[in-house]
């Protein structure tokens, strides 16, 4: 089965994590002009991200999402302390977890893919360039990439 037919028959599951409404609306409008199928679900924090990536509280019994877009400046827990205990945890770390963030700072960037962030994406100033960003993900990390196998909760990856 090709790459192809995988994604025709799995809508992956994106976890948005993003505080700002503005920039929520955009991605998410992005993504309905996409042309691949998705579900999308929207947190606010980042002690939410992680209750949700763990399956814990409100968020028992969801799978763990097969892609993360996650903002950097959040409340409550900072996108890099998430991405940190993300990539650190043996049940999540092998979840790919994009940044998309305004920060275009030489250190953010350094310093989220020494944390071991899948790509690092700053946001674009108009809708064109959030619907070219969608459309890039799509057709890479949904059409090109393999993604690891669907995680559930508590199942530790043996080697």
């Amino acid at each position: 089965m090709s790459n192809a037919e995988k994604s025709a028959s799995k809508r992956p599951h994106i976890l948005l994590v993003e505080d700002n409404a503005g920039d929520e609306f955009l991605v998410l409008d992005a993504f309905e002009q996409a042309s691949f199928p998705y579900e999308m679900e929207v947190v606010r924090n980042g002690e939410a991200a992680l209750q949700r990536l763990r399956g814990e509280g409100e968020f028992t019994g969801r799978p763990v999402p097969d892609l993360v877009l996650l903002d950097l400046n959040l409340p409550k827990l900072d996108g890099r302390d998430v991405l940190r205990t993300v990539k650190g945890d043996a049940d999540l770390a092998q979840v790919p977890v994009l940044i998309l963030t305004t920060s275009s700072s030489p250190d953010d960037v350094d310093t989220c893919y020494a944390l071991h962030a899948n790509a690092y994406m700053t946001k674009p100033f108009e809708v064109d360039g959030y619907e070219a960003i969608v459309q890039s993900i799509g057709a890479f990390w949904f059409n090109v990439a393999t993604l690891p196998h669907p995680l559930h909760h508590g199942s530790r990856i043996s080697s």
